[in-house]
């Protein structure tokens, strides 16, 4: 057995003595659970009838105690292009479960926002709590005790997260995460970004700019770009959740079809009553999860799941903070640039060796856990290796490339991409916040410029139109976090303030709310917490305030003088304006968690 990296080790190690009570409690949960909570020889019978009286040809099979029956928790709907494919699942599910002696059940379904819909709308202000529906949703579904495993359809934002959230609490199930796989590639990136300047400048109009957006986004299948779905996909990997190389084969193909066969009969061979029992809430463990951060940290994934790593964590009894993400980030090499930290895609990512070539070379730098459960029996070391049909149609796995099959997408752990894993926690008198350095010159790592405040990202808009920040500026958009208004993401901001960028202005953002996955080129410290609404230091702001935000120093400050700055008064908080069902959600920023604690409103009220 090979030594496992001095730090990871380190980070490891407090992970668990920080969960130490709070996982014991979730083991002791989920044990309990399996051993005297609701299962399906124990319903009584009008209970069972009511189970399987919709069935047909599967009813004796559901009578038959010693057959796993599994429920399927869905996120299908045809408005998002990545879920649009889980319209068919379920029945060819039924089919493979039926090859082994199983049956399916679809338990429910659960939400699935599309924030490429809602980004910069009045929706995307529910986006991140629709998580928190999701987990409830997923709850729901597997109440009935009708299940010894679960199947998992879901792929994008907050609906991973979501549904794996909900999922933990019924741990001692046999769980697999399904996916359907990216949209084949559409125009360049440096086309879509070209497009969009331009928009932002006013040099095109509307017609050019729909054109683009859908040459962009034109099939079914997750988008391409390297965002928070897609990070989702190759965090599942990591941790192994799915059945080896399933994230980024593309839908409809024969490949992609035999990878749902393989996790439904693979599920079927981890329930309790055989001799491979791999329950989820043991499959996610510290281990697992500091593995999850390595992965996000090699591959310059999104920053979204600097909250929803914390969330899922917490669902395990698990709890990690950023001090962890950033201690590994200095360790771990970026050997991924898939756009936007680089120019293509993760279908060439993919193609180039992808999750295969990624985990292989981790392994093989110590940086990964290896002593972990997977859903795949060989262990993480299964991830190394990736799913073809072989001459006959059958599935098999071939090991990664040794070297990549494009080196402007992978590079080896022995030459990568940059030192470090590019994710930095920034501290000062305006709080904790985390940086995406990856995606950014490391000549703009450094900003130091007046602050323009704004409470609304529509403001910034017309600012920006009107010429007021044609200049070396730091744009402050507070009043954004989880308990404000939700923590929308501020993506629609991006081309903008790249314009200010190419006009050859410093130009930062600094903002207690989200931006994108895909966060870009342009400096963002994100997630600042406390954030504005009660009592945050970033409400103190004022226009022309020198900022310093440097990732060098791993400082977000204001440069103002001290007893200035504790005798100022906090902003007030924006009257809150109700419409697209906002107001519903008034309970969960209420009782919202800080970023840093994943934001998640039932899990604070849960106590986890």
């Amino acid at each position: 057995m090979t030594d496992l990296h001095s730090t990871v080790e380190k980070v490891t190690a407090r992970v668990i003595e920080r969960s130490r009570k709070t996982r014991k409690a979730y083991l002791d949960l989920i044990q309990c659970e399996r051993e005297h909570g609701v299962d399906r020889p124990n319903l009584a019978c009008g209970n069972l009838a009511h189970g399987f009286a919709a069935m047909g040809q599967d009813k004796a099979a559901l009578r038959d105690f010693n057959r796993m029956n599994i429920g399927v928790v869905t996120a299908y709907n045809d408005m998002l292009s990545a879920h649009e494919p889980y319209y068919r699942y379920p029945e060819q599910m039924k089919v493979f479960a039926r090859e082994v002696g199983a049956t399916v059940q679809v338990a429910g379904g659960v939400p699935a926002m599309c924030d490429g819909v809602t980004q910069g709308q009045p929706g995307m202000e529910e986006s991140l709590f629709s998580r928190e529906v999701i987990a409830l949703a997923t709850s729901v579904s597997l109440s009935h005790g009708m299940f010894e495993g679960a199947a998992l359809l879901g792929i994008c934002d907050k609906i991973v997260p979501g549904l794996l959230i909900g999922a933990l609490r019924f741990g001692h199930l046999a769980t697999v995460l399904v996916p359907s796989g990216p949209m084949t590639t559409g125009i360049p990136n440096k086309e879509k970004i070209r497009i969009r300047q331009l928009y932002a400048q006013g040099k095109i109009g509307s017609k050019e700019l729909l054109d683009m957006e859908a040459a962009c986004y034109h099939a079914e299948g997750t988008c391409t770009f390297y965002g928070t779905a897609n990070t989702n996909q190759m965090m599942m990997e990591v941790m192994g959740l799915h059945v080896p190389g399933a994230a980024f084969v593309t839908p409809g193909t024969p490949l992609r079809q035999q990878l749902t066969r393989a996790a439904v009969h693979r599920v079927t061979e981890m329930g309790w009553k055989g001799d491979d029992y791999r329950p989820l809430g043991k499959i996610v463990d510290e281990k697992s999860i500091v593995n999850a951060i390595v992965g996000l940290l090699a591959t310059g994934g999104s920053t979204n799941h600097t909250l929803h790593i914390p969330a899922i964590a917490r669902a395990a009894g698990i709890l990690v903070n950023w001090n962890d993400f950033h201690d590994l980030s200095e360790v771990v090499p970026l050997i991924a640039r898939v756009y936007p930290n680089g120019p293509r895609d993760v279908n060439e990512f993919h193609h180039a060796g992808g999750m295969a070539y990624v985990i292989s070379e981790l392994l093989s730098a110590n940086l990964l856990n290896r002593d972990v459960m997977t859903v795949s029996k060989g262990g993480i070391e299964d991830y190394a290796k990736a799913p073809v049909l072989d001459d006959a149609g059958k599935l098999v796995w071939e090991p990664a490339p040794k070297t990549p099959g494009d080196d402007t997408i992978l590079h080896p752990v022995s030459a990568p991409f940059s030192p470090d894993g590019g994710l930095r926690l920034l501290e000062g008198n305006l709080g904790r916040a985390m940086y995406k350095s990856s995606a950014v010159d490391p000549k703009f790592w450094t900003i130091e410029a007046p602050v323009q405040v704004f409470s609304d990202q529509d403001d910034v808009q017309k600012a920006f139109k009107a010429g007021q920040l044609d200049k070396d500026v730091i744009v402050v958009v507070r009043f954004q976090g989880p308990r404000a208004n939700g923590m929308p993401e501020l993506h629609k901001l991006t081309p903008a303030l790249g314009v200010l960028q190419d006009k050859g202005y410093k130009v930062a953002l600094l903002t207690d709310g989200r931006m994108s996955g895909a966060t870009g080129k342009v400096p963002v410290a994100l997630h600042l917490s406390p954030e504005a609404l009660g009592g945050g230091a970033i409400g103190k702001l004022r226009d022309g305030d020198i900022v310093r935000i440097s990732v060098e120093e791993g400082k977000v400050e204001a440069l103002v003088p001290a007893e200035e700055w504790a005798a100022r008064p906090h902003a007030e908080q924006p009257a809150f304006h109700p419409g697209t069902g906002r107001e519903l959600f008034a309970l969960l920023r209420q009782h919202a968690p800080v970023a840093e604690e994943g934001a998640m409103a039932i899990l604070a009220a849960a106590g986890l």
